[in-house]
């Protein structure tokens, strides 16, 4: 693994542009567009207080261009994210993925302003591996193009992107050629005050554009020669596919350093499971490891610490030197998992896993360990080192992803992934069983009417108490899950007969009636349910939703704040 640049070669020192936060917003755009920069400091009293970027200038309103003369310190990110200037550059980038930022403030020893780094400086500054190594375009293109029609007003477009998290759009223009629009384009626009016109009158024509199977290496060349940030990808039918910037290509380059990085770590543990160094050079290896290491005797009282055990760990050498690592303990393990612990260590003279341990703070943390056994020439133990890695973010970057995928994001409860696993597992299980299972499809009355009188907060906060209420009425086998806006689907398996099921929606029309308090103000709106019941009226999961969904209708054309049975007639008359 090359060893990684440190940023403070690779990042921008010369002057640091910077304002006042009194600076309207327009000046502040125009002076980054002047010197060509995406990031603007925002400074008081010679203290840096907020930074403004070419992203953030997307959350603006561009119908109002009156907006563009407001401070610009009420639309600043603070507090300023900052990196040490002698951290490498591959850590770097690892920081700005994880934190979804773009642009940090790099600071010398003593915290004073050096440079700025950002996600270009990074692609620009990795060296030609990366580019190599990914070989073709297609292999850091992940996600489509974000795609305008010309006649969009600019506040349209820029909402689009703010939303999308996106830095550029391709703008589809009358003639039919393409253009594109970026972050950049935003920030000269409120530089200008810019109306909010077509933006087919303000896209940059023609879209540059590079081959699906071109070398990634040309693709930056030409980003580099024509001084530009976005090359739109297309395919062999002369389609496009995606747009490919210096954000694509440094998150390609990220995972090749995590992979390289932890084929590294593997590397090293088979070293010092086989190693028959003296304890001396195990020291020398173990002082420059970015991971805590701790090296005991074979009573396993700690002799060594190295200095990235004091970083995790809040321990310095002095406290725990003479100490066992149960100073670490965190009281959640077992003395089973302990002794399966010491008899791999005897056995196999390793033992690599997940534990959780307690920080001189009192706070718990999971860490990835590995002890190795380092034995004599005799092939007799005469010390543990131990090697662990803090996977507590990771942890919780895991569980933060799988609640993503399979759960609805406002209210919490399962989304339609997670409804058709459940209903396909319930599906079987009744088919087993010679059982009823029904699939509710219930509609919230009047709740447009809310979201559009009220505010989409008020809205929100009604689908929870809404979601609450339902909840806590269904049994524990039951599934309330939201297909997105006001429509919902309770699943409810191993029914014995049809009365349990229209007690079920008789009891759920009853609770909704009851007013919801928002706000000290009382809301009332009904809901129109749609049943369809398994095997009679579907044996698949997508019958049985479609079922329920038709009967809902019904429900609404009967009146609402009702429920429906489905029918083959429901069918016709849909």
């Amino acid at each position: 693994m090359a060893q990684p640049l440190p940023i403070s070669r690779i990042m921008y020192s010369g002057l640091l542009l910077q304002c006042s936060p009194q600076t309207s917003i327009a000046d502040a755009a125009a002076r980054m567009s002047e010197n060509s920069v995406s990031s603007i400091l925002i400074a008081e009293q010679d203290q840096v207080i907020g930074i403004w970027t070419e992203h953030d200038a997307l959350a603006l309103d561009f119908t109002d261009p009156d907006r563009f003369n407001q401070p610009v310190s009420t639309v600043m990110s603070s507090p300023v994210l900052t990196l040490p200037s002698t951290m490498d550059a591959g850590q770097a980038a690892i920081r700005l993925r994880d934190s979804g930022k773009r642009h940090f403030l790099v600071v010398d020893e003593n915290q004073s302003p050096v440079g700025i780094l950002s996600q270009t400086d990074l692609a620009l500054n990795q060296g030609l591996e990366p580019y190599l190594r990914l070989r073709e375009v297609r292999a850091v293109v992940a996600r489509p193009p974000l795609l305008a029609n010309g006649t969009q007003s600019l506040a349209e477009v820029a909402s689009q992107m703010h939303r999308h998290h996106a830095d550029a759009v391709v703008v589809t223009c009358g003639t039919g050629e393409l253009g594109i629009l970026t972050e950049r384009d935003m920030v000269r626009f409120i530089a200008r005050h810019t109306s909010n016109t077509p933006v087919h009158e303000l896209a940059t024509r023609p879209l540059l554009t590079v081959n699906e199977e071109d070398p990634l290496i040309h693709a930056r060349d030409l980003l580099i020669d024509h001084r530009i940030r976005h090359l739109a990808v297309v395919n062999f039918s002369g389609e496009v596919t995606g747009l490919i910037g210096y954000h694509d290509m440094l998150a390609g380059a990220e995972q090749m350093y995590l992979d390289d990085l932890r084929e590294a770590l593997e590397q090293r543990d088979q070293a010092l499971a086989k190693s028959r160094r003296t304890l001396q050079l195990a020291e020398r290896v173990i002082e420059s490891s970015f991971e805590g290491i701790m090296v005991t005797d074979k009573e396993v009282r700690i002799e060594f610490v190295n200095p990235a055990f004091t970083q995790l760990t809040g321990y310095s050498p002095d406290e725990v030197i003479g100490r066992t690592p149960e100073v670490l303990s965190s009281g959640r393990h077992d003395a089973e998992f302990y002794k399966r612990m010491w008899q791999s260590l005897t056995t196999h003279g390793y033992w690599r896993g997940e534990i959780w341990n307690r920080r001189k703070t009192g706070e718990l943390y999971l860490e990835l360990l590995t002890i190795t056994a380092i034995t004599d020439d005799q092939g007799q133990t005469t010390h543990y080192a131990g090697l662990f890695t803090d996977i507590t973010q990771n942890r919780k970057n895991e569980e933060q992803i799988r609640q993503l995928a399979y759960y609805d994001a406002l209210t919490g409860v399962p989304n339609r992934r997670l409804l058709e696993d459940r209903l396909e597992h319930a599906i079987r299980h009744a088919h087993r069983k010679d059982m009823l299972l029904a699939v509710m499809f219930i509609d919230l009355d009047r709740f447009k009417e809310v979201n559009d009188t009220l505010g989409h907060a008020v809205g929100d906060e009604l689908l929870l108490q809404f979601t609450a209420r339902v909840r806590d009425y269904l049994r524990e086998d039951d599934t309330l899950a939201r297909l997105g806006g006001d429509e919902f689907i309770v699943l409810l398996p191993e029914l014995d007969k049809l009365s349990d099921v229209t007690q079920v929606a008789e009891r759920l029309i009853e609770l909704n009636r009851k007013p919801y308090v928002i706000n000290n103000e009382s809301i009332q709106i009904g809901s129109s349910i749609g049943i369809s019941l398994y095997p009679e009226d579907g044996t698949t999961v997508q019958e049985l939703l479609n079922g329920a969904d038709i009967a809902m209708y019904r429900s609404k054309r009967d009146g609402r704040n009702c429920y429906t049975l489905f029918a083959p007639s429901a069918v016709e008359s849909a």
